[in-house]
């Protein structure tokens, strides 16, 4: 998200498809969550990058990683790799290679990467690179724009088709300027695009999905449907029904979640609520309304579900489907307003809180999901609080530390100089078979693959 999206930000008022695992997450209601009142933490070593030799990240014992695609590193067509390394997720993997598809999340207006005629707007300059990966080596083959001419391209999720649903977590029409960054383009942003294995030559918005500032989207593969999360002080979580399925393209049903008696879930369900409470859906009639009635807000869809009755939740952020449920992150919910992690299950029509931090030490603004191999919750945080983060949650309800951020560089590599350790983790997604997480650090812009005796994490 954007370092904008800070608690100063929220103080002022301004403003993935998981693997199916054996292990799926149990994770206790919020109120015996909370009384977890502080954070396990394995014995974290500074480990050497088996890239560079830098001592990039803190790992338990066994652990070890490479770096690449760097920010500045040259693509397979000579130019230089974009920064702000965001989402990301696996769009093919063979015996032989993995395709990854990686979020650049820039902001305002700028030259589009690559091949301006093949930009959704030539001044925008966000999107996706692709990266090939050789297995053996975890080195980059090819790397090439998948996707062109967007802007804050910030998480996203996977379809069931080897597609990568890239968003766009802003609402800009041409000539604005939103969070002190200007939108000198052709088009109006605030979309969802899909991106292949091979790109995205002619992109086109996927408008039935809403133009609202955009975060994470999960596929269910049983039901075909799409649910949505929105990164905004005042959010909302959307459900997708495609008009015909497989093919986006074709449009669909964007509704918002709503539930009796309660409409502002910022803090938390109504009562304990621990079992859940049952929830509805209110349908949005004019999904590419980017703006509440007399206002430049960014809050037109948003605005037509809580008109009706739909809960607002704060900020929501990552997401992940594992064991038939929706997990996904309100980054400043809560009582401590350090965040939540909520639980939806799609058959029983229920949501719960299936975590909340009881205070900014053991856990501070959840961002981006995924589910681990042993099937705990893996939590990117982006707090302001330090060395960022990267966390377990067991299925016991116990949060447990497993990574820092240790990037500090003295211009070893492509010019680089100061101490990153402030900077997000972000677009964690694993191998199908569990042994290599691919992970992000936004800026410089560094992408890991990381090994080690997943199993042992118990």
């Amino acid at each position: 998200m954007s370092s904008y999206h800070r608690r100063s930000f929220l103080k002022t008022g301004l403003g993935f498809l998981g693997l199916s695992l054996l292990n799926p997450p149990r994770f206790l209601g919020a109120a015996a969550a909370t009384n977890n009142s502080s954070r396990h933490t394995f014995d974290l070593l500074p480990q050497a990058d088996e890239t560079t030799g830098l001592h990039l990240l803190r790992l338990p014992e066994g652990f070890r990683y490479r770096s690449f695609g760097w920010t500045g590193d040259l693509l397979s067509d000579g130019s230089k790799t974009p920064d702000k390394h965001d989402g990301m997720a696996i769009l093919f993997e063979d015996e032989h290679k993995l395709v990854l598809c990686r979020n650049h999340e820039l902001d305002g207006s700028g030259r589009a990467m690559g091949e301006a005629s093949h930009s959704f707007d030539p001044d925008a300059p966000a999107g996706c690179i692709n990266l090939v990966i050789d297995r053996d080596a975890l080195s980059v083959t090819e790397s090439f724009v998948s996707l062109s001419g967007t802007s804050r391209n910030c998480a996203g999720g996977l379809t069931g088709w080897q597609t990568w649903l890239s968003c766009e977590e802003v609402v800009a029409d041409p000539g604005d300027t939103v969070d002190d960054f200007r939108y000198d383009c052709q088009r109006e942003h605030g979309w969802v695009f899909e991106v292949g294995p091979k790109g995205n030559p002619s992109p086109t918005p996927l408008t039935a999905m809403g133009r609202f500032s955009h975060e994470a989207v999960v596929f269910d593969h049983r039901s075909g449907l799409f649910y949505l999360t929105e990164d905004q002080p005042t959010a909302g979580f959307y459900r997708f029904t495609p008009r015909k399925p497989g093919v986006l393209s074709e449009g669909g049903r964007l509704e918002m979640l709503a539930i009796e008696g309660a409409t502002d879930l910022r803090k938390g369900l109504p009562g304990s609520a621990e079992e859940g409470v049952k929830v509805h859906w209110v349908t949005i009639e004019d999904p590419e309304r980017g703006h509440s009635p007399g206002r430049r807000d960014g809050l037109g869809v948003f605005d037509q579900g809580t008109r009706q009755g739909a809960a607002t939740f704060a900020r929501l952020e990552g997401a992940c489907f594992s064991n038939g449920k929706v997990y996904f992150c309100a980054t400043s919910g809560g009582r401590a307003e350090c965040g939540q992690i909520w639980e939806y299950d799609p058959v029983s029509e229920r949501l719960r809180i299936a975590y909340e931090s009881p205070h900014p030490d053991v856990l501070d603004f959840p961002d981006n999901l995924t589910v681990s191999p042993q099937g705990f919750l893996l939590i990117c945080e982006d707090s302001d609080r330090g060395a960022q983060n990267l966390n377990l949650l067991d299925k016991e309800g116990q949060l447990r530390l497993f990574a820092q951020n240790n990037v500090v560089l003295h211009g070893e590599k492509n010019g680089f100089t100061g101490d990153f350790r402030t900077e997000e983790w972000a677009g964690p997604t694993f191998s199908a078979d569990g042994q290599t997480l691919f992970i992000n650090i936004q800026t410089p812009g560094i992408t890991f693959a990381i090994q080690g005796p997943w199993d042992q994490l118990t």
